[in-house]
């Protein structure tokens, strides 16, 4: 009887530049796609609804398109990631299948999931290939003259652009149509047995044609001038395409592939998003190497052990609901709380604001952003978190405190984001909307100048 091959996809959720996927079809054998549902393990790892929302209907996507090409998708119920090993075995056992293949990821919880069905397969004589297809340069392949990981972003970088031709590969296209099989796709489940699932989808189509077209339209229209305008909240000047990174709705690849063609006579390895892309890339080399980070540990605990945090539960309740009365930092929260995403710029402010600021542990920040945002993703993230609190790599040099009254005059200036989100200041004359503490009838909870300086006190002890 001839062997099916099961590729099993996760955070993938696409048939172009997946290398599991293509190695899966490399011939004619029957190829079986398997995802595993595992509630247990997202609401432990603080998934939030949207992001997994934006999954369940990308993967919906994924399912026809698969269908298309005679692939179907089964739907394994694993609960936990400690399950998969076994429940996948089974499904490969009752399909005659010899091998899964899948493509890494790479916090700590993840890699020994990954692991554990590698163990499980291999034990029993099937083999299990794993490939780098969310990273353009797999993890441990740019390293310093001495031999150890880059803690610096700067080098990181220069080093990984000259390592780029060694891993510079097209973009893999989509596999072929395969030969009808008797196996058919399993239903997918409406909510994944999580929590309730709602988001904007009007903001975040579907399926690869969408997706394609969403990054295709960025790199013609606004890359250009992304250096000059994306941290301007008020424009739509960012790609906007971080969700379908982080559920692999699209691969880093492809959006180098994308700007590369569109940047003429421009150096496209000069780009600005180019340089967001590899930021991407460095903190997951930097998940890789040092595990401690995917539990939350600091990368610079010398600098934590000056810091004080303080539990200040009704500013962190503040914060999180966008009443703290400054009106940049609450307009940002609420941007987060009703779509799921924060503009870049806003993510850094609204972290200073909690950690230099409210002096709150940077990991009730991390928390919070992780079960809430639709473009979730815990090396981002953490590294984001910890840069803003300057106990990270390449962290913010402790003594820089973003003024939230100077970030709003210096990046909202009319004062249009906020009044998109606080609709409170529409009638607040033009000129005391421009971020002024408590311009919406909110009282400032912090004094900024106190705040400013207990915080410097507290990093300098």
């Amino acid at each position: 009887m001839t062997q099916t091959r099961l590729v099993w996809l996760r955070n993938d959720l696409r048939i172009t530049d997946n290398p599991a996927l293509q190695h899966a079809c490399r011939d004619r054998a029957p190829v079986v796609a398997v995802v595993t549902l595992v509630p247990q393990s997202w609401q432990e790892h603080g998934e939030a609804p949207a992001r997994m929302a934006l999954w369940r209907d990308q993967l919906r996507a994924v399912a026809d398109t698969l269908e298309q090409r005679n692939i179907p998708l089964k739907v394994v119920n694993a609960g936990h990631f400690k399950h998969c090993a076994a429940r996948l075995l089974e499904l490969a056992q009752a399909l005659n299948a010899d091998e899964i293949s899948f493509n890494y990821e790479y916090p700590l919880n993840e890699r020994l999931r990954d692991q554990a069905v590698c163990e499980a397969f291999e034990g029993v004589g099937l083999s299990a290939r794993a490939f780098h297809g969310e990273l353009v340069i797999p993890p441990g392949q740019v390293l310093t003259g001495q031999g150890g990981p880059y803690k610096v972003y700067t080098p990181f970088s220069r080093a990984w652009l000259k390592r780029l031709s060694d891993f510079d590969e097209p973009v893999l296209p989509p596999p072929a149509k395969m030969e009808p099989q008797a196996q058919a796709s399993d239903p997918l489940p409406d909510d994944l047995d999580y929590r309730p699932l709602s988001y904007r989808d009007d903001l975040w189509p579907v399926g690869e044609v969408a997706v394609s077209e969403r990054l295709q339209r960025f790199v013609c229209e606004s890359e250009p001038d992304y250096h000059r305008l994306r941290d301007f909240p008020a424009r739509s000047a960012t790609s906007a395409l971080s969700p379908y990174l982080t559920i692999g709705a699209l691969s880093p690849r492809q959006c180098m592939a994308a700007l590369r063609a569109e940047t003429g006579q421009r150096d496209w390895r000069e780009s600005a998003w180019l340089n967001e892309l590899i930021w991407r890339e460095f903190y997951r080399h930097l998940l890789v190497a040092f595990p401690g980070l995917s539990k939350h540990e600091s990368f610079r605990p010398e600098i934590e052990a000056r810091i004080q945090w303080h539990p200040n539960d009704a500013a962190f309740a503040a914060w999180c609901r966008g009443e703290t009365g400054f009106p940049i930092v609450d307009a940002a929260m609420k941007q987060l709380l009703e779509t799921g995403w924060m503009h870049n710029r806003l993510r850094m402010v609204v972290a200073s604001f909690l950690t230099k600021l409210l002096r709150v542990d940077w990991r009730r920040g991390a928390d919070f952003f992780m079960q809430h945002l639709i473009d979730g993703d815990f090396a981002s993230n953490a590294g984001g978190w910890q840069w803003s609190a300057s106990v990270g790599a390449d962290a913010a040099p402790y003594f820089r405190i973003f003024n939230p009254q100077a970030q709003g005059e210096k990046f909202d200036p009319e004062g249009e984001f906020v009044s998109r989100w606080l609709p409170e200041l529409s009638q607040v004359p033009a000129g005391k909307k421009r971020q002024l503490p408590g311009a919406g009838g909110r009282a400032p909870i912090i004094d900024y100048r106190q705040s400013r300086q207990a915080a410097l006190d507290d990093y300098n002890r």
